[in-house]
Parts: C-alpha cells; structure tokens; sequence
C-alpha cells in the first residue's frame, strides 16, 4: 500500500479528500437540519388532533422509512429534473435540459429521510415531558409561548437529544449514497481515486477511516451535549 500518493499537492490525493471531506460534513450538517425542521413539523402535525394533519405526517414517515434511501435520491432528483422541465416547456416554451444544483438535491434527499426518523424521536420526546411541569406552569399564569420557551422545548431538548445523535450518525453515513449523483464527497473521491491510481485498498479504506473518524468524534461530541443538557436534573 503506497501511502505516499495520499499526500497533499499536484501528486497526491490528500487535497482531494481533505475537501470531499468537507463537502461530507456540509451536507450531514445542512441535511441533519433540515430534517430537525420537518420532523418538528410532521411531529406537530402527529400530535394535534386534526385527522388529515396526522394522516400526512403518517403517511410521510412510513413511505420515507419504508423505501431505500438510495431509491428517494433517484427519485427527488430524476424526478424533480423532470418536473422542472416540463414546467419550463409548458410556461415559458424552454425545453432544454435543466439539472438542479447537485449539492441542494442531496441535502433535500438525506434531508428528508433524516427527518422522517427525526419525526418519531421529537414525538416521543414530547410524549416524554411530564404532564405535571405543564400544568404547573398553567397554574402560576405562564402564558402559551413562555410555557413552550422555557417549560416545553427545555424539555423535549432534553428527551429527544440521545435519539437524534444517532439520527445524525444515520445521516452521516447516507451522505455516501448521493455519490451515485455526481457530488465529490468522500465515497465519490474514494471511487474516483481507485480506478483513476489502480489501488482500491488504499483509496477505500482512508474513506473508511475518515467516516470512523467523523463518527467517533460526532459521537465525543454529542456525548458532551448530553452531559451539560443534563446539569441540574435529579437522578433517581
């Protein structure tokens, strides 16, 4: 195994993976995110009595959890290449190809299916708060925001951080999968690397290690999170 094609520069590939790494962690990152505010959506929709509401935050989490990942990246970006274009025919005449930015599908793709395992850890989170800190606060006169600023979120924060550290170890792994549409992270420089320097072994497995790495540090840290989050609180 030739280490020495993994340094930095015009003849080594550490540059490369130094930045596909970064493209990794930004779309994790923005796609974690944007799953938190779906899932706080569909989890309101869940939790309210309205039917319809519940059958839609229903009907998402079970086909986005239902179906492979992989099979929601080709369907968000073929398909919304597709619709774009025939809209663009359709009102303004244009039928040229249109490709939607790369970087924006996949974190609409990991996005959504993070969310929809985001959903069911803020859920149960709610469903987690005692009951009795609500009406206590009902009973001194906090008003509904206040009530949700300072008694609710705290809360739910608490309840739903462990499960959402594994949502994000889930979401950094499938960044993997929207190299099938072209974007540079660390699996796509991975491939790129090994057919282009005929050694798989050395390409694969400094991928591996930089997922391992990513991993253990995002585990350090969401560890962390949970120990300040948990000052002040009783344990039995």
């Amino acid at each position: 195994m030739d280490l020495s094609i993994l340094s930095w520069g015009a003849d080594g590939w550490g540059d490369e993976f130094f930045y596909a790494t970064l493209i990794t962690i930004s779309v994790a990152i923005c796609s974690f995110f944007f799953g938190i505010i779906l899932a706080a959506g569909a989890a309101t929709m869940k939790l309210s009595g309205n039917a319809i509401l519940k059958s839609i935050a229903n009907g998402y989490t079970t086909i986005v959890r239902g179906i492979p990942e992989l099979l929601v990246i080709y369907l968000v970006f073929y398909g919304g290449n597709t619709v774009l274009m025939s809209i663009a025919d359709d009102l303004f005449n244009y039928d040229e190809y249109i490709e939607l930015p790369i970087f924006l599908m996949g974190v609409v793709c990991i996005g959504l299916s993070s969310g929809a395992y985001s959903t069911e850890v803020i859920r149960g989170a709610v469903l987690a708060v005692p009951i009795g800190t609500i009406e206590a606060a009902k009973a001194i006169g906090m008003s509904t925001s206040i009530r949700f600023r300072r008694i609710l979120l705290p809360q739910v924060a608490r309840y739903a951080l462990p499960g959402l550290g594994n949502v994000w170890q889930l979401t950094l792994k499938e960044t993997s999968l929207i190299s099938v549409i072209g974007l540079a992270e660390i699996v796509r420089i991975s491939k790129i690397g090994a057919g282009s320097e005929k050694q798989p072994f050395t390409f694969f497995l400094t991928g591996l290690i930089l997922f391992l790495v990513l991993a253990a540090l995002s585990d350090r840290g969401y560890l962390s999170l949970e120990k300040w989050s948990n000052k002040g609180v009783r344990k039995s």
